[in-house]
C-alpha cells in the first residue's frame, strides 16, 4: 500500500499486519448476504462470499497458511458453525491455500462487537485469542467475514506475530468504512 493511501491513524499507529484485502464494502447486498450466512445459517452463501474474496486476492502473494478468526465455543454451540471457517473452506479449496481451522482459539467469550463503539472494541477483544502453533518465518493470512474497526483482527494478528509470523495478511469479504469516508463522495 502506498503512503498516499494510508489514513492518519494508520500513519501514526501502524497495524500489526502487512496488508489487508477486502472484496467489497459492507453495504447492500453484501451486508444482507453476510448477515444471512451468520444469523440465519444460510450456508449456501459461504461459497459465493468465498468466490468474491478469491477474485480480490487472486494477484496477491500466496501465504503459507490461512487462519480463520475463531469464535468462542459457546457461540459455536449456539450458531452451529463459524462463518469465517465456512468461507475459508471454500476459499482454500478454490485457491489451494492451506487452511488451519484450529490454529488459534478464542479463549474468552466477549459481547458482540456490533453493540460497541469503535473505541470500546479494542478493549473488548484484548487477550481473547490464543495460538500454540509456531509460525516462525511464515506468511499467515487471517480470514474473517467483515472488518469494522479492525480491533479483532489486530488482536489476533498480535498473537500470531508473537508466534513468529514474518508477514500477516488480512483477508475479509467486506470492509465497513467509517461514516466520514462513506459519505465523502456524496
Amino acid at each position: 500500500m502506498t503512503p498516499a493511501r494510508l489514513c492518519g491513524t494508520c500513519l501514526s499507529k501502524p497495524s500489526v499486519w502487512t496488508d489487508a484485502k477486502a472484496a467489497l464494502q459492507y453495504a447492500f447486498p453484501v451486508d444482507a448476504m453476510i448477515q444471512a450466512l451468520k444469523y440465519q445459517a444460510d450456508l449456501t452463501l459461504a461459497p459465493v462470499l468465498a468466490d468474491l474474496l478469491s477474485a480480490e486476492i487472486a494477484s496477491t502473494t500466496r501465504p503459507d497458511c490461512v487462519v480463520p478468526v475463531p469464535i468462542h465455543p459457546a457461540r459455536l454451540r449456539q450458531r452451529g458453525f463459524n462463518q469465517a471457517l465456512e468461507i475459508g473452506r471454500h476459499l482454500c479449496r478454490k485457491t489451494g491455500n492451506k487452511l488451519l481451522p484450529d490454529a488459534c482459539t478464542r479463549t474468552r467469550e466477549t459481547p458482540s462487537q456490533t453493540a460497541l463503539s469503535w473505541k470500546k472494541r479494542r478493549k473488548n477483544v484484548r487477550h481473547t485469542f490464543a495460538c500454540a502453533l509456531d509460525f516462525s518465518g511464515q506468511h499467515v493470512a487471517i480470514l474473517d467475514d467483515v472488518m469494522t474497526s479492525g480491533a479483532t483482527l489486530a488482536e489476533m494478528a498480535s498473537v500470531i506475530q508473537r508466534q513468529g509470523a514474518a508477514r500477516i495478511s488480512i483477508w475479509v469479504v467486506a470492509r465497513v468504512l467509517p461514516r466520514s469516508l462513506t459519505n465523502a463522495g456524496q
